[in-house]
């Protein structure tokens, strides 16, 4: 056996399923390379899921965790810290707010942002106890805990977990008039993602999230904008929002906020909003911890200079225009996305999603399928145009084989 099958069988050995990685297994990695046992290189094409912004092994995120690493890790929220307060500022600052609620993953952000909702249309709307409705999209991704997935429309995501919790309803993704119609006296809140990730990439009409912006204003509703994947940069701007000119009620952020370095997540709104938790109400062990919050501004320092976004507003272009000159030749049917943010629907006679990931693992660039038939590429905003230009010239020589 390899190193790479030895690794894999024991892992397979005493881990429970979840994803379904691909067969290679990262040893070290710099940049927007990866290198694996066997001392292959690899040209990560994925980034985390946009949570690897800013490349692997960025030194300002290293030595920042280090210098932290030496002070002090973790107090709970129990107790104040020294970092805390410059990381709700800055991170209050970039988002045009007022008020940050730190916790550690996205899937534990998106739960914050409901409770905040409900409690937010209980206490300040005035919506009847247990009566408050969130509408969310069709082909959502906002987590995987019990409450998320009840909302999503996913098979694979809900089977077998039930029961589900109650509250939500669905509506097609970048359709204003079915947004308008479910809206009611009890609608507490819209919750979105500005370009739905998992789904495939996809990006919604134009005017959509300023209609939606401007109907849940009218509707006193919360415009709850989930960047956890699109925003800090990965498409050209701060935030996805910013391209229609929107600013939601309330940010959802996560992935890359931690640097890849440490799980950093966190709620963004105003004072009259988030205002609405009492102490004790809500919490997180680990949510604002010292180590998360140095890492964390160092992401933020980084993201204020406005060099990053400009990046992948540049490459992006770049990248959608090779990846639309696929399109038509047989092998791809369709490209979405913004900035250094694409999905590819491949053919079916060119085989699944995962068929095209594999081989390009083969000519060493890393990609992940969704949905089958679908292809995600979403590199580190450091990658160079030179490296950039290489793994597109790997997946043109799969598709043509």
């Amino acid at each position: 056996m390899t190193s790479t099958e030895r690794s894999i069988a024991a892992a397979e050995a005493h881990s429970a399923h979840n994803y379904h990685p691909l067969p290679v297994v990262v040893a070290t990695a710099e940049g927007a390379w990866m290198t694996d046992v066997e001392g292959r290189r690899y040209l990560d094409m994925l980034a985390g899921y946009s949570a690897l912004n800013f490349g692997h092994g960025n030194r300002r995120l290293l030595d920042a965790a280090k210098a932290q690493l030496e002070r002090v890790t973790l107090t709970s929220r129990a107790f104040h810290h020294d970092r805390f307060a410059e990381f709700c500022t800055r991170l209050a600052e970039l988002c045009g707010m007022e008020l940050v609620l730190p916790m550690n993953t996205g899937a534990e952000a998106v739960e914050t942002a409901v409770k905040t909702a409900r409690k937010w249309g209980y206490d300040i709307k005035g919506v009847p106890d247990g009566r408050a409705k969130i509408i969310v999209a069709d082909n959502n991704f906002h987590g995987r805990t019990t409450t998320i997935v009840s909302f999503s429309t996913d098979p694979e995501a809900r089977a077998g977990f039930g029961p589900f919790t109650p509250g939500f309803e669905s509506v097609p993704y970048g359709d204003l008039a079915a947004m308008a119609a479910a809206l009611d006296d009890t609608t507490v809140a819209v919750l979105l993602e500005p370009i739905q990730g998992e789904a495939g990439v996809l990006v919604p009409p134009p005017g959509y999230l300023a209609g939606v912006r401007e109907l849940t204003r009218s509707r006193n509703v919360l415009f709850i904008a989930d960047e956890i994947q699109s925003g800090l940069g990965r498409t050209g701007r701060t935030f996805a929002c910013e391209h229609e000119g929107v600013v939601p009620d309330m940010y959802v952020l996560g992935k890359a906020l931690g640097g890849g370095v440490v799980p950093v997540s966190a709620v963004v709104s105003s004072r009259e909003v988030l205002g609405v938790f009492a102490p004790g109400e809500h919490g997180s062990t680990f949510g604002g911890n010292p180590l998360a919050c140095a890492v964390a501004l160092e992401v933020l320092a980084m993201l204020r200079t406005g060099e990053l976004q400009q990046q992948a507003g540049e490459l992006g272009e770049h990248l959608h225009s090779e990846l639309g000159l696929l399109v038509g030749g047989g092998a791809v049917d369709a490209v979405r996305g913004r900035g250094l943010w694409a999905g590819v629907d491949i053919n079916p006679s060119r085989g699944t999603g995962r068929d095209v990931s594999e081989q390009l693992m083969e000519r060493g660039v890393l990609v992940k399928d969704t949905h089958g038939a679908t292809i995600r590429l979403a590199p580190p905003l450091v990658i160079s145009k030179e490296d950039l230009d290489w793994g597109l010239a790997q997946l043109r020589g799969v598709l043509e084989a």
